[in-house]
């Protein structure tokens, strides 16, 4: 399995994401995961694709010590940190966030813990590509 924080191009696996994490302890009660989506649709108006650009050495990093410290913080056995770049479309999946704990609060709190941080601190951006015009969105977490 690749390594458990990566940026990349082409589209991941949940189910090979999700095993990757089983595979690293037989102790995990719980796994929490968040899925992002690409909408067809952002700020009123029609979306037909996102690109995805990040400072790729400084966001590799960022996500790394983000893993590092929810692994302190709340207690886990693993997380996975997963996050596309490039072109996705509607429907396609763009970044995913997996946390294995002994217990579900643990898992769950550090998964949303995650998402939120990552959105706040990883130098990755997004434009929304749509018929009315392109679009920088905005970072919020």
């Amino acid at each position: 399995m690749p390594d458990a924080v990566r940026l990349q191009l082409e589209d991941f696996s949940l189910d090979g994401e999700i095993a990757a994490l089983r595979a690293a302890s037989r102790r995990i009660g719980g796994i929490a995961a968040f899925l992002g989506c690409a909408r067809d649709f952002s700020g009123g108006r029609a979306v037909t694709e996102i690109h995805f650009d990040a400072y790729e050495t400084m966001a590799l990093a960022e996500l790394q010590t983000l893993r590092a410290q929810a692994i302190s913080r709340f207690g886990l056995i693993d997380a996975r940190l997963v996050h596309r770049l490039g072109a996705v479309h509607p429907g396609d999946d763009i970044v995913l966030i997996a946390t294995a704990a002994e217990h579900r609060a643990p898992a769950l709190d550090a998964c949303h813990w995650l998402i939120d941080e990552l959105k706040a601190r990883a130098p990755i951006w997004k434009k929304e590509i749509s018929p009315q015009g392109n679009a920088w969105v905005t970072p919020h977490p």
